[in-house]
């Protein structure tokens, strides 16, 4: 069983590596072909693709009557989005921020947390807060796909004012784009098998491996993705994919567990992980204002700063659960 285990985790590995990369290159390419910009294709399809996982699990969570994991599965993946993947992501490369992240997508975000966390204030999400918050995803989405075709013909202009040719035909970016997101979602189900057998036989609790290896793997998806488009140089996917995945996760995935069934929040969630959630966004739309305002992008320093957090929550989530 440990041998195939470690199979499943080197292929595994292999498998997300090499279908992340074609995944962003699919989409790059469907962005030319559609005039819309990388940072919308991040948002629109790459955010939505990368949180169907914690779509279907909140889904199945409420079905079978637990809609409170949807909280802790949407609130823990927005702070690894924010602190493990942008972190990983600014350390492998420096992300611009645009103006249209500052003053459209973050400040939406921002509105967006405030929301879910005064929504939050009498311990529960209701059937109508939570038809409120599919309302504002459903709105949120037409608005992007309203803006990116008032937008097209000058995103056009800019692509040819590159003069990059395409290599890739449409049919293959989208064959790509699909092909890899399924990879993606299988090759991320094998690792975190393979992860778990091995901590299994190793004598790591249960606890452990569902606050490190399953929370972690759950995001394999997101962290993939936007590193290999930071390494392809497609910072603006990277980003996308982040603000997105976020929204998605906010609004959609508990939106539609709430609208299922009633979400009952423990204590712990609006203390802790609605405070990390909402402090992570907080300072990611001010290191993102700045960075605009002087002209930097989100560097290193600010990579190592969120990623130094990240691993600061996790060993205190574990300390405070055993």
């Amino acid at each position: 069983m440990l041998l195939e285990a470690s199979f499943a985790i080197i292929i595994g590995l292999i498998i997300l590596v090499w279908s992340a990369d074609h995944f962003v290159d699919g989409a790059a390419a469907l962005a030319r072909y559609l005039g819309m910009s990388p940072l919308l294709i991040g948002i629109l399809i790459i955010g939505f693709g990368t949180s169907m996982p914690e779509m279907v699990v909140s889904a199945l969570s409420a079905f079978n009557g637990s809609p409170g994991i949807a909280l802790g599965n949407a609130y823990g993946s927005n702070i690894t989005n924010i602190a493990l993947i942008l972190g990983l992501t600014a350390l492998i490369k420096p992300l611009t921020v645009h103006g249209s992240v500052i003053k459209k997508e973050l400040p939406i975000l921002l509105v967006v947390t405030f929301i879910s966390a005064y929504f939050l204030l009498d311990m529960q999400i209701s059937v109508l807060e939570a038809c409120i918050l599919l309302g504002f995803f459903i709105i949120y989405v037409l608005w992007t796909i309203w803006s990116s075709k008032k937008q097209r013909a000058s995103i056009q202009a800019a692509y040819e004012e590159e003069g990059a040719e395409q290599h890739i035909s449409l049919k293959a970016s989208l064959f790509w784009l699909i092909g890899g997101l399924i990879l993606l979602m299988l090759s991320s189900q094998l690792l975190v098998w393979g992860a778990i057998k091995v901590a299994n036989y190793l004598g790591v609790s249960d606890l452990v491996i569902g606050l490190t290896v399953v929370a972690i793997g759950t995001s394999l998806p997101e962290v993939a993705a936007s590193i290999a488009a930071a390494r392809k140089g497609e910072v603006d996917l990277a980003v996308g994919n982040i603000i997105g995945s976020n929204l998605y996760n906010t609004l959609a995935v508990v939106g539609l567990a709430g609208v299922i069934m009633p979400i009952e929040a423990e204590n712990e969630v609006l203390t802790r992980d609605m405070v990390v959630m909402s402090a992570l966004t907080i300072a990611l739309f001010i290191f993102g204002f700045i960075a605009y305002k002087k002209r930097y992008a989100l560097g290193r320093l600010v990579g190592l700063l969120f990623f130094t957090s990240y691993i600061s929550y996790t060993i205190f989530l574990i300390h405070s659960t055993i």
